[in-house]
């Protein structure tokens, strides 16, 4: 008989780990029960040996939750029972980390747990956005809808990403080739020629001596250099852990010219769509702020939301709540969401704004990518240029003296 290690829930709610024999995981599913036990792990003790639960579930990509959300909805909206459904997707997952997965979503359904919960124990593939509108459309009645609309912004939000990423390529591209070159430049083609001008003798032109200073200085101090670096970074990676130092950085990165609009305009069409999407999906104003605010993904822009669902609390229209959020709600579109209040399709009005703009955000990207581009490309050719008349100096003053 094979044996199942389990993690378990008693009633007094503290964790159980631990083995049971059985016949098979049904019957093991079973036997938890009439223990008293909710299950949240079950697996047959030779597949526990493999590794972790979370190391199993590694390859879960997000194009598969993607798929198990918008098939979930489809079964449910046919009226298949959540458990069933659950066990549907297991089945018929076609890659075995998301077919393990989905198995665990469903003894955890199983078990007593509400999908919502179930999916807040993996964190990394639903989000805490994701368990909120799933909350949300089980206390209303409507997951199935709620799912569908999930599966929907989660596509949208991949295609936005995708672009923001794309426009991003070819400068960063560009930066890379531009620090190599110099580096190349620096450790490899100075030090030959500032070996020649040495036997020469004389003295250099002050922009060749600084160069071939910083030349040496970078061959001699290159591992201090890489060091320093190495550190400041991890420096800067636990500053970012911390709220107060995200915020900061947040800030700042808002405060620039290009950047800082992008931004804002990413943040507003996140805030917009998932907002539009939980009240049309019919869940209550300020539980679908809540959950809207958690998906603007910047912080500092965040804490500007927080107040204005504050003012709504106390009865505040939502429009003239939102306006004092300037950074991330222009006063063009602060009118816009006061008359689809007083019309009553708040809903639709704000899944038009995501729309309209994301296409201005898509052209937002485009021209700072063409003004990016030539810049990086100035940046460049000034840095190796400079390199190259400080190093050709020298030649020409001896040029002259053999004359």
């Amino acid at each position: 008989m094979p044996t199942f290690a389990y993690k378990a829930i008693d009633s007094v709610g503290k964790e159980v780990v631990a083995t049971i024999d059985a016949a098979s995981r049904i019957a093991a599913l079973d036997e938890l029960a009439e223990n008293n036990l909710c299950p949240v792990v079950v697996e047959r003790q030779d597949q526990a040996e493999r590794g972790s639960v979370s190391g199993r579930f590694r390859r879960v990509s997000k194009s598969d939750v993607e798929a198990f959300t918008r098939e979930l909805a489809n079964l449910l909206a046919a009226g298949v029972p959540l458990s069933r459904a659950l066990s549907i997707l297991a089945r018929e997952a076609s890659r075995p980390a998301a077919k393990q997965l989905w198995a665990t979503v469903h003894d955890q359904v199983a078990g007593g747990q509400s999908l919502a919960e179930a999916l807040g124990h993996h964190a990394r593939y639903f989000p805490p956005v994701y368990v909120a509108m799933v909350r949300a459309g089980e206390t209303g009645g409507f997951i199935d809808i709620v799912l569908e609309q999930i599966a929907s912004f989660r596509s949208r939000e991949q295609d936005l990403i995708g672009k923001v990423k794309a426009a991003l390529i070819y400068p960063t591209v560009l930066a890379v080739l531009a620090a190599g070159i110099l580096v190349f430049l620096l450790t490899y083609f100075i030090p030959r020629f500032s070996q020649m001008f040495e036997q020469f003798g004389g003295a250099l032109p002050v922009l060749t001596q600084g160069i071939v200073a910083a030349s040496k200085f970078l061959v001699r101090f290159w591992v201090v250099i890489l060091l320093a670096a190495t550190l400041v970074g991890f420096a800067m990676h636990r500053v970012m852990t911390t709220e107060d130092g995200r915020r900061s950085l947040e800030r700042v990165l808002l405060r620039l010219p290009l950047f800082g609009k992008a931004i804002g305009r990413f943040a507003l069409v996140r805030f917009c769509r998932m907002l539009g999407t939980l009240v049309k999906a019919g869940v209550p104003l300020i539980s679908a702020l809540q959950v809207a605010k958690e998906a603007i993904g910047n912080q500092a822009l965040a804490d500007t939301v927080t107040g204005a669902i504050d003012q709504v609390q106390h009865g505040n229209p939502l429009a003239r709540s939102l306006e004092r959020c300037a950074v991330l709600f222009p006063p063009s579109v602060i009118e816009m969401i006061s008359v689809a209040e007083e019309s009553g399709r708040l809903d639709d009005e704000l899944v038009r704004l995501a729309g309209a703009y994301e296409q201005d955000l898509d052209r937002h990207l485009k021209m700072m990518v063409a003004l990016v581009e030539p810049a990086l490309l100035f940046i460049m050719a000034v840095l190796v240029g400079t390199v190259v008349i400080g190093m050709l100096l020298p030649i020409f003053n001896l040029q002259e003296l053999i004359r």
